[in-house]
């Protein structure tokens, strides 16, 4: 149990470092670092880095200085409203081997092109 405590409070701080540092990502590190640090199932790993993003972005927000141009992200709001739905529905459905495979897709995709 202690694992579990000590690989959560790990792979939020990293989590949460990194959306601060990079303004997005935390997300990205979370399942790789859930996996290695804590006593999980595979789905319970998927849902939990969900249940983590919001409070991340939420406090990642109110320390970012200046104005936040809240008007312009409505429509990435509803967007992103959507394709959670629409993710937390069919990625049940999804054998967890294939969500890390395309976690792990995204991931190098992102690294490329930032490094080009």
């Amino acid at each position: 149990m202690r694992k579990t405590y000590i690989g959560m409070f790990t792979a939020g701080a990293a989590a949460g470092a990194v959306t601060g540092l990079f303004g997005a990502g935390g997300g990205m590190v979370l399942i790789p670092l859930l996996t290695l640090l804590s006593d999980l199932e595979e789905q319970e790993l998927f849902a939990s880095s969900i249940a983590i993003i919001l409070p991340i972005c939420l406090v990642s927000i109110a320390f970012t200085p200046g104005p936040q141009p809240l008007l312009e992200t409505v429509p990435y709001l509803i967007g992103s409203s959507i394709g959670g739905l629409l993710a937390g529905i069919w990625g049940q459905r999804i054998p967890a081997v294939w969500l890390h495979r395309g976690l792990g897709v995204l991931i190098l995709w992102g690294g490329f092109r930032y490094l080009c």
